[in-house]
């Protein structure tokens, strides 16, 4: 499937924001999916992450600020990202798993998201 991220923008320290991520297809029998983002100078980084039995994991660093969710019935996957930080700032991606090599192997484009006062 093709993904396209989308609910990026410029918000506040402490602001929110919920990112969407839309599907191409099914997600039906996709076990896992994340999202990732991307600090400028940075390697991308695994934020957080959901199964299909709605198991989710998240970094220590947005632990208990933001929340993975997904909708099978729309192909979508969600990030809500609440009381953001400056260092939150990053284009955010969505991903899904590949069981065949076990690794996330599939990104749509990113929206960027700007932490700013």
């Amino acid at each position: 499937v093709q993904l396209q991220a989308s609910g990026g923008g410029l918000v506040q320290p402490g602001g929110s924001l919920r990112l969407s991520c839309e599907a191409s297809g099914s997600i039906d029998g996709i076990s896992a999916m994340a999202w990732y983002r991307q600090a400028p100078g940075e390697e991308r980084q695994l934020v957080a992450t959901i199964t299909n039995t709605d198991g989710s994991r998240y970094i220590d660093s947005v632990q208990g600020r933001f929340f993975i969710s997904r909708d099978n019935a729309k192909n979508m996957l969600y990030l809500q990202m609440n009381s953001l930080k400056l260092e939150d700032t990053a284009v955010y991606y969505c991903a899904t798993f590949n069981r065949v090599i076990g690794k996330y192997d599939n990104w749509g484009q990113g929206t960027q998201v700007t932490v700013s006062s």
